[in-house]
C-alpha cells in the first residue's frame, strides 16, 4: 500500500482527496484513518468544494481489500476492527456541509461505490462499471451501500444491484440516477474540477443549509420540512450572501460570496 493512502490536495478553495494506492486503491484497515486525516484538513483549510478520485485507470476504488476477510470472522470483530469506524468515516464525507463531487475513471466496486455516494455529485467516464457484489461473498453492504444507493435510485433498482451483485456500465447507472454525468475516457477529473471550480464561487452558508434540507428529505416528514426549510430560508435570507446576491443583481455584475460575502451598505 503508498505510504499515503488518501492523498490530499488543495488550492484555490478546492479540495482533492485520491484513494492512492493503484491499480485498485482498495479500502483496507490502514484506509480509513488516511481518509479520516484528510477530512481534518478539508475542514482545516476551509474549502469550499471537495472532489473524490482514485488514482491510476483501473480503478475508482474496487472495494474492500478481502484478503483483509478471514482474520475480521470472529463475532464482532468485523464491526470493531473495520465497519464502525469505516462507517463514521464515511458518514464524515456524507455530512460536509461543503459540496462533493465523486471523479470516477476506474472500477467503482462494493467499498468503492460506497465512498462515492457519500458524494453529492457523480461523474464517471464511459468505460467505468459500477457494483455492488458484495452478495456473492455471502454479505452485503455494510458502509451505507443499503440505504444511500437506494435513496439514489429506489428500491426497485437497489435490490437487483445489491440481490444479484452484477456490475452495470455507466450509461446504465446514468440512467438509474445513480450518475449525474457520464464523461469520456480520462475526462471525469477535469469535469469535476469544472464543476467544483463552479461550487466555490456559490455561497457558502446557503449551499450549506440547501444541501442539509435535500438529505433530510428521506428520513423526515413533509411537516418537519416545511419548518426546516423555513427556518433556513429565513437564515439565508437575512445573510451578507443573500444581500450581495442581490445587490449583484441590480448592479449587473458578478457576487463575490468568497471569504465572507461583502456587505455594500452605500449601495
Amino acid at each position: 500500500m503508498a505510504s499515503e493512502p488518501v492523498r490530499y490536495e488543495f488550492d484555490s478553495g478546492i479540495a482533492v482527496l485520491t484513494l492512492d494506492d493503484p491499480p485498485m486503491n482498495l479500502v483496507a484497515l490502514e484506509t480509513v484513518p488516511a481518509l479520516e486525516a484528510a477530512l481534518d484538513a478539508v475542514e482545516r483549510d476551509g474549502a469550499r468544494a471537495v472532489i473524490v478520485t482514485g488514482a491510476g485507470e483501473r480503478a475508482f476504488c474496487a472495494g474492500s481489500d478481502v484478503s483483509e476477510f478471514p482474520g475480521l470472522m470472529r463475532p464482532g470483530e468485523v464491526v470493531d476492527r473495520k465497519l464502525r469506524r469505516q462507517n463514521a468515516a464515511f458518514d464524515r464525507l456524507a455530512a460536509l456541509p461543503v459540496p462533493t463531487i465523486a471523479a470516477l475513471g476506474g472500477l467503482t466496486y462494493g467499498g468503492g461505490l460506497e465512498i462515492a455516494v457519500c458524494c453529492d455529485l457523480l461523474i464517471a467516464e464511459r468505460q467505468v462499471r459500477l457494483a455492488l457484489p458484495e452478495i456473492k461473498l455471502g454479505i452485503f453492504p455494510g458502509s451505507g451501500g443499503t440505504f444511500r444507493v437506494t435513496r439514489r435510485i429506489g428500491q426497485v433498482r437497489a435490490k437487483e444491484l445489491m440481490l444479484l451483485g452484477e456490475p452495470v456500465d455507466a450509461d446504465t447507472a446514468l440512467s438509474w440516477g445513480l450518475l449525474n454525468r457520464v464523461v469520456e475516457r480520462g475526462a471525469a477529473l477535469e469535469a469535476a474540477k469544472e464543476w467544483a471550480a463552479t461550487l466555490a464561487q456559490r455561497p457558502r452558508n446557503s449551499l450549506a443549509l440547501c444541501k442539509s434540507l435535500i438529505n433530510a428529505t428521506a428520513d423526515e416528514p413533509d411537516e418537519e420540512m416545511l419548518r426546516r426549510s423555513l427556518a433556513a430560508s429565513d437564515e439565508a435570507f437575512t445573510s451578507p450572501e443573500a444581500r450581495e446576491g442581490v445587490r449583484a443583481f441590480f448592479a449587473k455584475e458578478t457576487p463575490d460570496f468568497g471569504n465572507g460575502a461583502p456587505e455594500h451598505p452605500d449601495r
